[in-house]
């Protein structure tokens, strides 16, 4: 029984030690939020400049109005806490995503900004989620919480291309 315990203790203290968290500094929240809209408006304006495909250049220019938007959302609501707001700059992820994105020809181009988006989508929506949920900036939590429906239409619209 002692064994049980024990081993049934272990499978729980991860859990345990990723719910006991410390919230994200909201500096951080705000430098990944501003680092995934620019990804955003930089692919989709590399894709516009070569894409036939209607629907991709119609997302293309959502992906520019909305993720502008958010970044002065996020921006607006940091300075009025007196977070520090950097201007934003591409992770190695987002650089590496637009690297290959410029590399990328025709129709290729149009399926690996699909890819891309896919996965940088599911990225923010657990960004914006965590931060909603767990933030320590009020404006900031009410700013996270109001980008979690739009990231999720934006994921609703690339599940059908």
């Amino acid at each position: 029984m002692t064994r049980f315990l024990t081993a049934a203790a272990l499978i729980a203290l991860p859990i345990a030690a990723v719910s006991a968290q410390a919230p994200m500094p909201a500096s951080t929240y705000v430098m990944k939020a501003g680092a995934g809209d620019l990804y955003e408006k930089t692919s989709s304006q590399i894709l516009l400049e070569t894409t036939t495909n209607p629907k991709l250049k119609s997302f293309a220019q959502m992906m520019i109005a909305d993720h502008t938007k958010s970044t002065e959302d996020v921006k607006v609501a940091a300075m009025a806490a007196n977070v520090k707001v950097a201007p934003p700059k591409l992770d190695p992820m987002g650089a590496k995503n637009v690297a290959a994105l410029r590399a990328a020809k025709g129709t290729a181009r149009d399926r690996l900004y699909v890819t891309q988006q896919k996965a940088a989508h599911a990225k923010a929506l657990t960004l914006q989620q965590g931060y909603a949920a767990k933030g320590t900036v009020p404006g900031l939590k009410t700013v996270a919480a109001g980008i979690v429906p739009v990231v999720q239409t934006h994921i609703t619209e690339l599940q059908t291309m």
